[in-house]
């Protein structure tokens, strides 16, 4: 009787622990839209939209890439866009590195596919409660020239999450 009880109190331990950790308040907004096969068409822009009601805490804002070994390139030009409530517009024109010296993808996992977590804003506070979008489009070109490439392969999903 009471090896049972032992492992009752054990197991109702592991409950209670699995509980405390599962929960996540952490995210805020976390949300990832595909991309066509054919690849990212350079004037299609990918639209998430989010509403904020907290105008006090600072947060994390990333943008989420799941690319797979069809990225011909070491690194990501990015133009976004963040729509205020008010229709305020803030536009950047961001790079990041996608691949080390030896043209091994950075990111996470352990197939083809990496994701990459990349910071947008870092402890933005935002100014107030209401809806916002933010738009992302890429601006890669090959070297030499103006135009940019129209279907940027290799890239499967975009997403774009909020953290506290």
């Amino acid at each position: 009787m009471m090896i049972i009880l032992k492992r009752n109190r054990f197991s109702l331990f592991l409950c209670i622990l699995f509980l405390i950790f599962s929960c996540n308040d952490k995210i805020d907004f976390n949300q990832y839209k595909s991309i066509d096969t054919q690849g990212w068409q350079s004037n299609k822009k990918i639209s998430f939209t989010f509403d904020i009601k907290d105008t006090i805490s600072p947060k994390n804002l990333f943008i989420n890439l799941r690319n797979n070994n069809g990225y011909e390139f070491s690194n990501l030009y990015l133009i976004t866009e963040l729509v205020f409530p008010n229709k305020t517009l803030v536009v950047d024109t961001l790079q990041y590195q996608m691949a080390d010296e030896t043209g091994l993808f950075l990111g996470t996992g352990f197939t083809e596919i990496k994701e990459n977590k990349l910071f947008y804003k870092e402890k933005k506070v935002f100014p107030s409660v209401g809806t916002y979008i933010f738009n992302v489009r890429h601006a890669m070109r090959r070297n030499g020239e103006v135009h940019p490439i129209e279907f940027l392969k290799g890239v499967q999903d975009i997403g774009f999450s909020i953290e506290n």
